[in-house]
């Protein structure tokens, strides 16, 4: 009963933030909404920054136990952006609120999940030294973080994915190019 509350009140949260930026919301908003008391509240969650630290948390670990394989930069990019997008309005109200580290963090782990597994898959052909792998997976979370970032800063306008998709084609065979120039030093 607890976890099914806990969940509702989430729930209650992302509805409330895709119609409405933080600084609009209140805990007494989140329980009108809930259909819970103040008690029942504060007895899962200890205030609001709280409870959405707790839901974009719980969004990214999710995320990142969906994908235990990644194939290209190009799933990268669709992990990442699959947390941005799930709910638009909600994460750009997250984003553009106090709470943005928060946001950032929590993205900047998909990235780097993504990041690692995609190197590692390439890698499992290879013997790249440790230390050559390490500087691309940065590299390139860096990158794909960076990216998604700019692309919320102007609002989520343009179409990123196909921006993005674009990239990768351009970019195609450069991993292994790198793997290779290690291997070679």
């Amino acid at each position: 009963m607890a976890s099914r509350t806990r969940n509702a009140i989430m729930d209650s949260c992302v509805q409330l933030l895709e119609e409405r930026p933080i600084s609009k919301i209140s805990v007494k908003d989140v329980v009108e909404e809930c259909g819970i008391n103040r008690n029942t509240f504060y007895y899962h969650f200890q205030d609001l920054p709280t409870l959405i630290e707790t839901i974009v948390q719980e969004e990214a670990d999710q995320l990142i136990q969906k994908y235990a394989t990644v194939s290209s930069l190009k799933e990268c990019l669709e992990i990442a952006v699959e947390f941005t997008l799930k709910y638009r309005s909600a994460a750009m109200n997250i984003y553009n609120s106090g709470n943005r580290d928060i946001f950032e963090r929590c993205l900047l782990k998909i990235c780097e999940h993504a990041v690692t597994k995609y190197v590692e898959a390439v890698d499992s052909e290879a013997q790249v030294r440790e230390e050559d792998k390490q500087i691309i997976i940065q590299s390139y979370k860096c990158e794909c973080f960076g990216h998604i970032v700019n692309w919320m800063n102007e609002g989520m306008k343009e179409d990123f994915p196909k921006y993005f998709h674009r990239l990768c084609e351009l970019r195609e065979g450069m991993t292994r190019e790198m793997f290779r120039r290690s291997m070679d030093s």
